[in-house]
């Protein structure tokens, strides 16, 4: 047997390290006579050939250390050698039961500190330890060693105050008498180090985004209030919307070769391709379903964009998809509309179904969003009358019907026109009526001059920079990193510098596209595309907002908001999971709160804390995203203060936001 120079534990002789502490047995000494014991004696004064993890374990009366003590308020002052010994009966009685033989083997997994461990740990010893940290110097010839609980303490030197956080400053330094170079700390448990480590660190690191400045404070630049360009002043945003198979497309598509848009060409290859593929009817269509996808199936499946010029306004034509699985889409896209086209086909069963006698259609869904969009402004193309022989009587029928549902979503009668028209044969699209059996009975507009009837969009170029990003692109003009969308309010042009929310990332104005022609600058109402440059291209999303530098955005996710309920089979309950659409993003949410419902006619609340909302019903609400949203209260800016609530692939509500709870 040979016994350990450090924690006197014996050994057997073919054991090459102790097998309670771990050190390395020193053969030198056989090869020099010198005994076993005076080696021992010689290596404990002056640490020869001992490990840093002995030393901080065994300290001696000749070096001064530091350590972090974890103790209940009391120290026994208590012979040295007797705890040194009770610390080794403890772990022999603890770890080694037995005499067997464990070669190598250390029972403890001790780590030394580094130093951003020990400032971590001064910094938090004084704040919510449960057991007090102390430092103090050795006070005896071997130091004093206590096993309680697990935890390993030492006296140390008490010359420093716990409350002077161990050494660090305020500022997060540390005093040269706690990282000296002569110092050895005594391991922390990995959970209470862990404990410490997670707590200093600090939140996870998001951008610092300026605290947005009060809206009084902007002053528009003399660019943004110039008027003299007409093109921009007389823009109009059309979205087309309607049930599946109404004829949506192909209207469209009809309007732009009947103004010359689409060359004879161009048409007759439309026609061409559908017929190889059985769809003859969808030519026109296909002059905006220009997807794969979309064309194999015959229905829209994104939101179109096209341009035109009537007498009054520059008309853009935003096809929106029927279809129930691609409101999404719908909503992502039309929310940029200042007025919009509904379509309704008028042939027997199909009206019926986009009201939905068996289930809500997308005739009312879309009138509702629509609605819900802000548009107040609304034609309604009451398409395929040449399938009823142009019958007054089933215009009449879907007037009436669909009249009443309109009324109800907020539509007033003197903003409403009704246009009967059939797309297929051109019959009061860009002309009047030539068509006998409809001259008979109607003598109002076509679908041209109705657009141009409609009032002038209002535009806030007096307020900061709000361009929700609807879409993230790259073409070879604009470049890898480039985005389109509407601008809501301010102006951009190029060379400025821009805020890209939620990210917070700095941008400067590359290129800037209206209508596929570059442009120097763009204003409240502008349908653009825009490259940037001087940012991380993967914190560009769709759904974001570029704003002005020094007037950012709200960034929150949790809001307070408005509700109205819409028809619904099952009623809503605290804890709904549902989807949330505000401007072009899309995130998971849930109810947290029903704070009231609301009196429809006067506004005010009726009853507070309701436990359900059914049909028809307003309420206000608080709910929680499961990510941060670029959003303005309604009252701020409306483009970003409506919302849209979605489960179960249906709209279940529509709404504004009047509070923003909590801003990042």
């Amino acid at each position: 047997m040979w016994q350990c120079s450090i924690c006197t534990h014996e050994n057997d002789t073919g054991n090459l390290s102790c097998e309670l502490c771990g050190v390395l047995r020193d053969l030198s000494l056989y090869f020099n006579n010198t005994s076993e014991a005076e080696a021992g004696a010689k290596r404990r004064n002056k640490y020869s050939g001992v490990s840093v993890l002995a030393r901080s374990l065994f300290t001696t009366s000749n070096t001064k250390s530091k350590a972090i003590i974890f103790s209940d308020g009391s120290q026994e002052n208590t012979n040295a050698t007797e705890n040194k010994q009770a610390t080794m009966d403890a772990l022999h009685k603890t770890y080694m039961p037995s005499k067997k033989r464990h070669s190598n083997i250390v029972p403890f997994k001790f780590d030394t500190p580094s130093p951003d461990d020990m400032v971590t740990t001064g910094l938090k010893s004084s704040i919510n330890l449960r057991k007090e940290v102390q430092i103090k110097d050795s006070v005896d010839a071997t130091g004093k060693k206590l096993m309680d609980s697990g935890i390993l303490q030492t006296e140390k030197d008490t010359s420093m105050d716990p409350s002077t956080s161990a050494g660090v400053d305020k500022l997060g330094g540390t005093s040269s008498s706690v990282l000296s170079s002569n110092q050895h700390v005594t391991p922390i448990l990995d959970h209470e180090l862990q404990h410490l480590s997670l707590e200093s660190k600090p939140k996870s690191s998001k951008p610092k985004i300026k605290k947005p400045a009060s809206i009084s404070e902007y002053k528009p630049e003399p660019w943004m209030l110039q008027s003299d360009d007409q093109e921009i002043r007389r823009q109009i945003n059309l979205a087309v919307v309607g049930h599946v198979d109404s004829g949506k497309s192909t209207l469209c598509g009809r309007l732009l070769h009947a103004l010359g848009l689409i060359s004879k060409k161009q048409m007759h290859k439309y026609e061409k391709e559908a017929k190889e593929k059985g769809k003859g009817s969808f030519a026109y269509a296909w002059a905006m379903d220009e997807g794969p996808d979309e064309r194999e199936r015959g229905i829209t499946m994104t939101v179109a964009v096209k341009y035109f010029d009537t007498e009054k306004y520059h008309v853009v034509l935003l096809d929106s998809p029927g279809h129930k699985d691609f409101v999404p889409n719908m909503i992502s896209g039309a929310t940029q509309a200042d007025a919009a086209v509904l379509v309704v086909d008028a042939s027997i069963g199909s009206f019926e179904a986009g009201m939905g006698v068996n289930g809500i259609g997308q005739t009312k869904e879309h009138s509702q969003l629509i609605r819900s969009f802000g548009v107040e402004n609304l034609i309604v193309a009451v398409n395929k009358m040449d399938m009823v022989e142009y019958s007054k009587d089933r215009f009449n029928f879907v007037k009436s019907q669909l009249g009443i549902f309109l009324r109800s979503c907020g539509f007033k009668d003197s903003s409403i026109t009704w246009v009967p028209l059939s797309a297929m044969a051109n019959e009061n699209l860009m002309t009047t009526a030539s068509d006998s059996r409809l001259l008979s009975w109607y003598n109002g507009n076509c679908l041209l001059k109705s657009i141009d009837s409609l009032p002038p969009p209002q535009r806030d170029v007096s307020r900061p920079l709000r361009l929700p990003i609807c879409d993230v692109i790259a073409s070879i003009t604009l470049g890898q990193m480039a985005f389109c969308g509407k601008v809501e309010a301010g102006g951009i042009r190029t060379g400025s510098k821009v805020l890209v929310m939620p990210s917070g990332d700095l941008a400067t104005v590359k290129t800037i596209e209206r209508d596929s022609s570059s442009c120097n600058l763009a204003r409240a109402g502008d349908n653009i595309a825009v490259g940037l440059q001087g940012m991380d291209p993967s914190h560009l999303v769709s759904g974001g907002v570029i704003c002005h530098p020094d007037f950012p955005v709200h960034v929150a996710s949790r809001l307070e908001l408005k509700i109205l309920v819409l028809e619904i089979t099952t009623p809503i309950l605290v804890g709904l999971q549902f989807e949330l659409h505000i401007h072009h993003a899309r995130v998971s949410a849930s109810l947290v709160k029903i704070l009231s419902l609301l009196d429809q006619k006067t506004g005010k609340a009726s009853k507070k804390m309701p436990r359900l909302l059914t049909t028809r019903q307003a309420a206000v609400v608080e709910v929680k995203l499961d990510k941060e949203v670029c959003v303005e209260e309604f009252s701020a800016l409306k483009a970003l203060g409506r919302v849209f609530l979605r489960s179960r692939g249906n709209t279940v509500a529509v709404g504004i936001v009047t509070r923003i709870l909590d801003e990042a």
